[in-house]
């Protein structure tokens, strides 16, 4: 019985740490960094722990706001919306992100993701504005 209790309290353990996106509940979840209402499908994003903590927000320059204070073995799972397919939620790693005046984003950064560097060469062709990937975003948005 004590071993039977022990598997169950592991495997419990073992199912509340997973590492995976939380699903985003849109016009009731709240930015964990601005506190705003999550509203727009286009611009959210999410940061998973490597404890499986998901936190949501309502831009992508909030998530790197959030970053520039949270402790960097805290963090497993970077996600963001991609423009192109509203909620649809993809690695930030691997996205490539557009700044450009003609294309707004919540929280005013003019911020917004794409699933590819050519998505995002298409979206920089009709709006303008400069192309990064996550690493020079990042760097470029450094206070």
């Amino acid at each position: 019985m004590i071993r039977l209790l022990a598997t169950l309290a592991l495997f419990l353990l073992a199912a509340s740490c997973k590492i995976a996106p939380d699903p985003i509940a849109f016009g009731t979840d709240a930015c964990h960094f601005c506190h705003m209402t999550i509203v727009d499908r286009q611009h959210a994003s999410q940061l998973v722990t490597g404890k499986g903590k998901a936190f949501k927000f309502d831009a992508v320059e909030c998530m790197l706001y959030h970053l520039q204070d949270a402790p960097a073995d805290s963090r497993a799972l970077y996600l963001v919306s991609d423009f192109n397919q509203p909620g649809t939620l993809l690695e930030a790693e691997n996205a490539s992100y557009l700044i450009s005046e003609n294309l707004p984003s919540p929280m005013g950064a003019f911020l917004t993701a794409f699933a590819s560097q050519p998505d995002g060469l298409e979206a920089q062709e009709q709006y303008g504005g400069t192309l990064y990937d996550w690493a020079g975003l990042q760097e470029h948005l450094k206070p």
